[in-house]
């Protein structure tokens, strides 16, 4: 069930606040799907039981701009920015097979552990014939096809956004967090999405290429089966062992490629914002200052893949021995702040006595990567800034990467739920006030809204440290309230192996 809320804001309230439950369906047609070929499939178990969305403004920023000559009017953003409650759009089918396909390796290896798999109505023939045998066009992102529910919002310079799929259980998260300015941020939530939908897409076509070999190395026709049946024979014992290890290699190979894809769509829009700034810069130079944070995370089956750049966070909530919940931060820190950061960064540019002055890199940005700013990438484009603006001895540009910071993590029982905020949530606080604060919440409302709590607490916290009242502090408009804290988003992710998605209807 999916809800959602816009709060007017009159004296700076919370005006982003969106939220997603799974729900346990009993139905005969709810344990299955049907594929491209209308072969009836096992659903996915989904490995996220609900999640929330909250965000709050703090700087005032002007209305878009349409940069680039139109590309983000009013037919494009309201679409992947605009919504705060979840809304159904079309998806394509690369998607559903991607999660397919990571199920079809899980289910391998519980057969080689002996447990017990969910039973699948595809014949092993069958299995990898789901794969397109010619390259996708490139128009054909998985936003095209089977529905998914999208949701997301702007809050100052921050973009959130959250599209789900009822069919697999999948799930994408992005925080874009801008600076200088909304355009990137805006630019990555109009376009990242289906981005990273072209290259899944290819991905999907590229292992439908080896899907012969694929096959006989997941040993899908029964030898592998047998070696397991037949434990007392040293010699299919070691071919168990064999292809335990073969199995076990390519799942590791498919969570690197699917990684690869991310960091390849991240590029990808890189490349195109950039290039759209060098096109639009003599009439708007601000553009060449503009840059986002980005942290992206993509729930697969049960793996949760994070990328990020910048110091947005998601910080996993994981049971220890001990009951205790555990806060493990799942994304680095890409700031001048950051010890190996700065020794990176220095070390890459020997020659340039002011990398860092005065704390930021060339003394304009904390922040180390970054989507954007091509003012400390191109030399042309700190051409375009006049004056002051203009960075003085740009001697060996980049000074700031895109290259991101990569991890896959798989779900297990003792994993609790996930928040993913920008960095204005961790001014006030620490990965385990986090943690704490949202058991709590859940614990006293679990099906409440954790993200708008946290979004809460926090302005509680900045009002208190700047002496004012909450109501108070909310009264000072965007823009000026920025100087007591930055603009804040959160999402909750609340973690769950057994739930499935069901039908849902949007509430607004």
């Amino acid at each position: 069930m999916m809800y959602g809320q816009t709060i007017a804001d009159s004296g700076g309230e919370i005006k982003i606040s969106f939220g997603y439950h799974c729900t346990d369906d009993s139905g005969d047609d709810s344990d299955s799907i049907h594929n491209c070929h209308g072969i009836k499939l096992q659903r996915a178990n989904n490995s996220f039981s609900c999640l929330s969305g909250a965000a709050l403004s703090a700087n005032a920023t002007l209305a878009n701009t349409n940069i680039c000559n139109g590309l983000f009017e009013a037919e494009i953003l309201p679409a992947l920015d605009s919504p705060t409650s979840f809304r159904r759009i079309p998806s394509s089918p690369s998607f559903s097979r991607l999660d397919l396909l990571s199920s079809s390796f899980q289910s391998n290896l519980s057969i080689l552990s002996g447990s017990p798999s969910s039973p699948s109505e595809l014949p092993d023939d069958d299995l990898f014939s789901l794969r397109s045998m010619s390259a996708p066009p490139r128009s054909e992102g998985f936003l095209n096809a089977t529905e998914v529910k999208i949701a997301g919002g702007a809050a100052g310079e921050d973009r959130v956004q959250a599209v789900c799929s009822e069919e697999n259980g999948s799930l994408f998260c992005g925080i874009y967090d801008g600076f200088n300015g909304r355009d990137a941020a805006d630019y990555l939530a109009g376009t990242l999405y289906d981005t990273i939908g072209n290259h899944l897409n290819l991905l999907d076509w590229e292992m439908g290429q080896e899907s012969g070999k694929l096959s006989d190395r997941l040993c899908l026709r029964g030898s592998l089966h047998d070696a397991v049946q037949d434990g007392k024979s040293s010699i299919n014992q070691g071919l168990y062992v064999d292809r335990f290890a073969e199995v076990e290699k390519s799942c590791d190979s498919f969570k690197q490629k699917v990684l690869k894809s991310l960091e390849q769509a991240l590029f990808q829009a890189e490349n195109d914002f950039l290039h759209m700034v060098e096109q639009e810069m003599d009439d708007r130079p601000d553009l060449v200052s503009i840059g986002c944070c980005v942290l992206a995370v993509l729930l697969l089956g049960k793996n949760m893949y994070v990328l990020n750049v910048g110091d947005s966070r998601a910080v996993l909530a994981t049971q220890c021995n001990d009951e205790v919940l555990q806060a493990v931060q799942l994304t680095a820190c890409h700031s001048v702040d950051d010890e190996s950061e700065r020794t990176r960064l220095l070390k890459e540019h020997p020659d340039d006595p002011k990398t860092i002055v005065a704390g930021k890199v060339k003394g304009k940005l904390k922040v180390t990567r970054a989507l954007g700013v091509g003012y400390l990438k191109k030399k042309s484009m700190n051409d375009a800034l006049m004056g002051i603006l203009r960075v003085r001895n740009l001697i060996s540009p980049p000074y700031v990467s895109v290259q991101p910071h990569m991890t896959v993590h798989e779900i297990s029982s003792s994993d609790q739920f996930v928040v993913l905020g920008s960095d204005g949530l961790f001014d006030f606080f620490s990965n385990d006030e986090v943690v704490k604060l949202v058991h709590s919440y859940i614990l006293r409302h679990p099906s409440g809204d954790p993200a708008k709590f946290l979004v809460e607490q926090l302005v509680m916290r900045a009002a208190d440290c700047a002496g004012f009242s909450r109501e108070e502090l909310m009264s000072i408009p965007a823009g000026r309230r920025r100087k007591y804290h930055d603009d804040i988003t959160a999402i909750v992710i609340i973690l769950g192996m057994n739930k499935r998605t069901s039908k849902a209807s949007t509430c607004i």
